[in-house]
């Protein structure tokens, strides 16, 4: 899978893409893992922003099964665990080597993201972790409130009645 394929699905470029396309592909490559057809790669990034979707796009992690974690700390950071050989890494954007005014135009950042040499751009560790569970598949419930079925885990008693998250804040 090349960047243009990444800008498909992702729906345009930008500095964000770029930085998860080349972190993705450095933290594969530091795993020897190819793309994950089940769970055999789990993700965990640390930010919701464009970059996930390259990450998602070449490891094969996502949400629908289960092998992408997402924790909220607004880091350019990702990091990857193979089931397969029991071994972590963590991939961190560098920003320290960033030329001076890059930043301001997108399109030479993006361009600088995606030709840069990977130990200018990307800092690899490895980690000592738990290996992550695996991904479970709970039962699914209806709301009393408003009738749409949910996650078992996700509900509330309110009153006497389970109900869905977003009806028991009403």
């Amino acid at each position: 899978m090349n960047y243009q394929d990444i800008i498909a699905f992702h729906g345009h470029s930008c500095p964000g893409l770029a930085m998860g396309y080349r972190m993705a592909l450095a933290g594969l490559a530091a795993l020897a893992a190819m793309r994950s057809e089940d769970e055999e790669i789990v993700a965990i990034v640390e930010n919701n922003a464009c970059g996930v979707d390259a990450l998602q796009s070449l490891s094969g992690c996502t949400f629908g099964k289960g092998n992408l974690i997402f924790r909220d700390y607004g880091k350019q950071v990702y990091t990857l665990y193979n089931r397969n050989r029991r071994k972590g890494i963590r991939v961190a954007f560098n920003y320290r080597n960033l030329p001076e005014n890059i930043r301001a135009d997108r399109d030479r950042f993006t361009d600088w993201i995606l030709s840069a040499p990977d130990d200018r751009i990307v800092e690899i560790r490895e980690v000592e972790m738990k290996e992550p569970e695996p991904a479970r598949i709970f039962k699914s419930v209806p709301c009393d409130l408003c009738g749409e079925n949910v996650m078992e885990t996700r509900t509330r008693e309110v009153n006497g009645q389970t109900v869905c998250i977003p009806c028991s804040a009403t």
